[in-house]
């Protein structure tokens, strides 16, 4: 007959594992440090391995250890999970939630709305973590992300949130200096401010409905950042053109501070996604804030507001 796995002992070894300590263990799991000393070592019968190597002033995994310890932490948190999800059905959402997101989105957008969301679920707590750069959701310990990318095939679970052009765009007094681009081959003679986390760090490629596509290096500029929203200053003090989501460019234009131009040339959008790490099981409180931000998202309220004005306030 085959033998169950010993879930308890596996449990142990993790948070040993985590702890570096089997007293910090025993304390995390409300056990003696007997007990949690004998479900380790009851484990490495099981195996026929040593799980640790332990002296007097050390603990550490050995190799058999190491190639265990990552499927193990899964194995737990899913039972973690699962048993959250199950008491989450027949109570209110309750419990912390870790969010990643790009800052300029996180702050002009994301965190505005995050109130209402507190309102409606008052037993519910967000840890907001802000950063352009591309997290490692499982390492991080992230229960979900915003990014606004088209995401490549990943083990990540992705649900599309709404689409978000890019814009070129620069100050009606660089225009008036240099005159608006009539075709992408005349941005050689142009300044450009780059954001350093796009995907387009050589060329800008544009496409026509009716030329097709052109590419052109990135003209060259005063100010390369790592944070979009970076640029705007200089954006607005004339001294050179960028790229920039609609999401950060339109209350730009609608005020006149700042006109798009080319734009009856296309750069290819991307589009705000919710990720999640790879499994099914998800606490309530995380299903909850997920479907919130799809209700938030799912209209691109700046798009809207482009549609209806922004327009006008464009260059040709």
């Amino acid at each position: 007959m085959t033998k169950l796995p010993d879930f308890e002992a596996w449990a142990a070894f993790v948070k040993v594992a985590e702890t570096g300590s089997f007293s910090r263990a025993a304390d995390e799991l409300a056990l003696s440090k007997a007990t949690v000393s004998k479900l380790v070592t009851r484990l490495e019968q099981r195996l026929g391995s040593t799980l640790f190597h332990r002296t007097s002033r050390r603990l550490a995994l050995s190799e058999t250890g190491r190639a265990a310890f990552d499927r193990a932490k899964h194995l737990l948190a899913t039972g973690e999970t699962l048993e959250s999800e199950a008491a989450d059905q027949s109570s209110r959402p309750r419990g912390l939630i870790r969010l990643a997101a790009p800052m300029s989105f996180g702050v002009s957008h994301l965190a505005p709305c995050l109130p209402a969301f507190f309102a409606r679920y008052p037993d519910v707590s967000i840890e907001l973590s802000l950063t352009d750069e591309l997290i490692d959701l499982v390492a991080g310990g992230f229960d979900l992300a915003l990014r606004i990318a088209n995401l490549s095939d990943s083990s990540l679970l992705a649900r599309r949130l709404c689409q978000v052009r890019i814009l070129l765009v620069g100050s009606p007094a660089y225009f008036a200096r240099h005159g608006h681009p009539q075709h992408p081959q005349d941005l050689g003679a142009m300044q450009g401010l780059l954001y350093t986390y796009g995907r387009n760090r050589d060329l800008w490629r544009f496409t026509h409905p009716a030329k097709g596509e052109y590419s052109t290096p990135i003209p060259p500029g005063s100010l390369r950042a790592n944070n979009a929203e970076a640029l705007l200053p200089a954006l607005r003090a004339g001294l050179g053109l960028a790229l920039l989501p609609e999401f950060l460019a339109w209350s730009e234009i609608e005020t006149g501070q700042l006109q798009a131009t080319l734009c009856d040339w296309q750069l290819p959008p991307v589009a705000v996604q919710l990720v999640t790490p790879p499994g099914t099981l998800r606490p309530r409180r995380v299903t909850v804030l997920s479907e919130f931000l799809v209700g938030q998202f799912a209209g691109a309220p700046w798009a809207q507001v482009m549609a209806h004005g922004g327009d006008s306030a464009r260059g040709t």
